[in-house]
C-alpha cells in the first residue's frame, strides 16, 4: 500500500521534538485517504539490555524518576532495565555494553538481541533494540548515571521469583521490562542450565 507526505513542520524542537505532518495513504477498500494531520515526537532509537545472572538466577534492574510515570498512582520511580539513546553512528551493541557500565556499573557477557520493536508507533518513531545479556550479580550495586545527562539511578538485585512476583502485581509497570521478563520466563530454564557454574 502506497502513502505520502504533503507537508512537513517542527511544533517543538527541545529534550525530544514534535513534528507536524500531512499525509495521506491508500485505504483498505480501495481510495485514497483524506488529508490527514498527525503529530510525531521524534527522539532517537533507544537499546535496552535484560540483565540476567543464570548462575544465581538474579536479575540486574535499575531504578530511577521518570515524568511520564508522575501521575502514577504509587510512585514515579519505575524498576526498569538499563537503557540509552543510540547516538549518531553508533552501533546498538556498543551501546548495550556502555549503558550497562554507565547505569549499573557492570560488565557484561553474551550480548544477544532479543527483538527490535516500536516503542508507541501511534505518535512516536523510536524503535527499541532489546538484548539479553549475562551479568555476575554479586558485582552490582549502588548509584549510577552521568551527572551531565542528571540521572540518578539505584541498581537492585532481584531474584528471578521476585521478579516474576513483582511482574505479575503490576510493580514493575513499564512496557519494556515486560516485555523483558516475559521472554525470560519463557527461555528461563534453558539459559539457566546452559549456565556456566562461576
Amino acid at each position: 500500500m502506497d502513502w505520502k507526505i504533503i507537508s512537513k513542520k517542527i511544533v517543538f524542537n527541545g529534550f525530544l521534538s514534535i513534528e507536524e505532518y500531512q499525509l495521506s495513504h491508500e485505504l483498505y477498500q480501495g481510495g485514497q485517504s483524506e488529508i490527514i494531520t498527525r503529530q510525531l515526537m521524534e527522539r532517537g532509537h533507544a537499546v535496552a539490555v535484560l540483565l540476567f545472572d543464570p548462575v544465581l538466577d538474579n536479575l540486574v534492574l535499575i531504578e530511577q524518576f521518570r515524568i511520564g510515570a508522575k501521575d502514577d498512582e504509587k510512585t514515579p520511580w519505575l524498576i526498569e532495565l538499563v537503557a540509552g539513546m543510540i547516538e549518531p553512528d553508533e552501533v546498538a551493541k556498543d551501546v548495550a555494553e556502555r549503558e550497562c557500565y554507565e547505569e549499573a556499573g557492570v560488565q557484561i557477557s553474551n550480548c544477544r538481541l532479543i527483538h527490535r520493536y516500536y516503542a508507541s508507533p501511534g505518535g512516536c518513531s523510536e524503535n527499541i533494540s532489546l538484548y539479553y545479556a549475562e551479568v555476575d550479580s554479586e558485582s552490582a550495586r549502588g548509584y549510577h548515571g552521568l551527572d551531565s545527562e542528571n540521572e540518578d539511578i539505584k541498581v537492585i538485585v532481584m531474584d528471578y521469583a521476585e521478579a516474576m512476583k513483582q511482574l505479575n502485581n503490576g510493580v514493575i509497570n513499564s512496557a519494556t521490562p515486560i516485555i523483558a521478563l516475559q521472554w525470560l520466563q519463557l527461555n528461563h530454564d534453558e539459559l539457566v542450565s546452559s549456565s556456566i557454574k562461576r
